[in-house]
C-alpha cells in the first residue's frame, strides 16, 4: 500500500516525578485502559490509517524477559482486526521502576532484548518508533531535571542520550532480525533556537548543534569538532562514539519531526530560554533537519488549544497543513501528517512535571469521546486531500503493509528478500559493541 500516511496518536507518555515515586501515566489519565475499543473506533471514524500507538511499558515489560502482555495482545488484536496500521511507539518517556532511569548502563541492551521480543510476538507490526523524542527525553529527564533521574548536569544529559540513543540503535537492529522490512520513524522534536542580541549568538550556535545530537547519533552523522568535544568532556567515549558511526540503519529510517508552537526558543548570553512563539514554522525547521539527514519525512506530532474562539485548533491545523503543502512542493519528500493526540491530554500544560489532573484542549475529541471542532476538520482534510497526496513516484514509494496482508504470499517473499539484501550487507548480526555500554 502507498498512501499519504494521515495519522493521529493515543498517548502513552509514562515519566517518573518526585524522584521516581510518582508515575505519570496518560493513557490512565486520558481513560484509554476503560475505553480502548471506543478510541479504536474513533480512528477509523476519522478516516485515519496510521495510529501512533504503543503498550505501557512501564505495566508491560516486568523484568528482563519477563512480560504481561494481556493488554496489549487485546488491543493490537483489535488493531489489527480493523486494519489500522499502528506504528509501534515502544518507549516514550519512561522506564519501568526495575530498570530505575535513563542513567542505567544496562538500559540499551535489556530495551533491545524487549524490542525483539515485542517484534517477535506481533510479527505482522512492521512500523515502529522505537524510543519517542529522544532529544526531548533526555533533555527533560537529565538537563532541566522535570523527569526520571530529575538531574540538572551536561554530564547527566549526555549519559541519559547515549543510553537513549544506543538504545534506539539496537532496537532497530534487534526489529530488523525479525522484520527484515521494518520501517523506523523517529519522531523527534524539530527545535530552533534565536539569539536575543549578539553576545547570545555563541549560545544560540551551540544549542542549535546539540539539538541534532540525538539524531546524528542515531543516523551514524560525524557531529562538528564542538559537539565531539562536548561529548566526550561529558562521559561519552571514542569506542561509543564509533558504535553510532558505524550502525548504518538510516536506509530503514523515516525522519519524523514534531512542531508545536513551543519549539523554538530565545536564548540570552547566559544561555537561559524561553519560548519564542511561530517565529520561523514548520516548513523552514524541517527544511534545516532535511537538508541535514536527506531522508523521507513525515510530521509525526503537533496540537493547539481549542482556546475561548473555538478555532484556535482549527486554524493551527490549517497552517501546519498549509506547511506541509509548501515544503512537499519545494521538493521535501514529505510522506505523512498527524495530529497528536486523538483525545484531549491531562497535564501537557505542566509538561507532565505535575500531576494536577488539568484536561488540556488538545485533541480531537474531548474525554467524552465527543469530537472537537478541529477533530472533524481534520476528518474534512483527511477526505478532500486523501486521493491528491498519494505517494505513488517512481522515485518514492513507502512500501507499507496493511496488517491484512502479512499473510499474503508476496509480503512474505518481500521479507525473504528483504532479509536476503541483509545478509548480503552483513547486517543482520550483532553490532560492534552492541552489548553494555560503560
Amino acid at each position: 500500500m502507498t498512501l499519504f500516511m494521515f495519522a493521529t496518536g493515543i498517548e502513552n507518555s509514562y515519566p517518573t516525578i518526585h524522584q521516581g515515586r510518582t508515575r505519570v501515566d496518560e493513557m490512565d489519565a486520558c481513560r484509554h485502559y476503560a475505553r480502548w475499543q471506543e478510541d479504536f473506533a474513533l480512528v477509523q471514524d476519522l478516516g485515519v490509517h496510521f495510529l501512533r500507538y504503543g503498550p505501557p511499558l512501564h505495566r508491560v515489560w516486568l523484568a528482563d524477559g519477563r512480560y504481561d502482555w494481556e493488554f496489549t495482545d487485546q488491543a493490537f488484536a483489535e488493531l489489527r482486526r480493523r486494519d489500522i496500521v499502528p506504528i509501534a511507539d515502544l518507549c516514550h518517556f519512561g522506564v519501568p521502576d526495575w530498570i530505575g532511569n535513563f542513567q542505567n548502563p544496562d538500559f540499551p541492551a535489556l530495551f533491545a532484548r524487549y524490542a525483539g521480543d515485542f517484534a517477535r510476538r506481533f510479527p505482522w507490526v512492521q512500523l515502529y518508533t522505537p524510543i519517542n523524542e529522544m532529544f526531548i527525553c533526555a533533555t527533560f529527564s537529565a538537563r532541566y531535571g522535570w523527569w526520571n533521574e530529575q538531574m540538572t548536569t551536561d554530564r547527566g544529559f549526555v549519559t541519559a542520550l547515549k543510553h537513549i540513543a544506543r538504545a534506539n540503535v539496537l532496537a532497530m537492529q534487534a526489529i530488523l532480525d525479525v522484520r527484515p522490512d521494518a520501517l523506523f520513524v523517529q519522531s523527534e522534536s524539530s527545535e530552533y533556537f534565536h539569539a536575543d542580541s549578539p553576545a547570545a549568538i555563541g549560545p544560540a550556535e551551540f544549542m542549535n548543534a546539540v539539538r541534532f545530537l540525538a539524531l546524528d547519533l542515531n543516523y551514524g552523522i560525524r557531529v562538528n569538532s564542538e559537539m565531539y568535544r562536548y561529548l566526550m568532556d561529558n562521559g561519552m567515549t571514542a569506542a561509543e562514539y564509533d558504535f553510532f558511526m558505524h550502525a548504518r540503519l538510516k536506509s530503514h529510517c523515516i525522519l519524523g519531526n514534531d512542531y508545536y508552537v513551543t519549539n523554538e526558543h530565545r536564548i540570552w548570553p547566559d544561555g537561559h530560554t524561553r519560548a519564542a512563539g511561530e517565529v520561523f514554522g514548520y516548513d523552514e525547521i524541517t527544511r534545516q533537519y532535511y537538508a541535514r539527514y536527506h531522508l523521507p519525512v513525515m510530521h509525526t506530532e503537533t496540537n493547539y488549544l481549542q482556546g475561548e474562539r473555538g478555532d484556535e485548533a482549527v486554524l493551527w491545523l490549517w497552517k501546519e497543513w498549509a506547511n506541509v503543502l509548501r515544503i512537499r512542493n519545494d521538493g521535501v519528500p514529505i510522506v505523512g501528517f498527524t495530529w497528536y493526540s486523538l483525545t484531549d491530554q491531562v497535564d501537557w500544560d505542566t509538561a507532565l512535571r505535575e500531576k494536577n489532573g488539568r484536561v488540556n484542549a488538545l485533541g480531537l475529541y474531548d474525554l467524552d469521546r465527543r469530537i472537537r471542532p478541529v477533530g472533524q476538520a481534520y476528518k474534512e482534510l483527511i477526505a478532500a486531500w486523501r486521493d491528491v497526496l498519494p505517494t505513488q513516484s517512481i522515485c518514492l514509494q513507502v512500501p507499507v503493509i496493511l496488517p491484512s496482508e502479512f499473510e499474503e504470499g508476496f509480503v512474505q517473499r518481500r521479507m525473504a528478500e528483504a532479509r536476503e539484501r541483509r545478509l548480503a550487507r552483513g547486517s543482520a548480526g550483532t553490532l560492534p559493541g552492541a552489548g553494555r555500554s560503560d
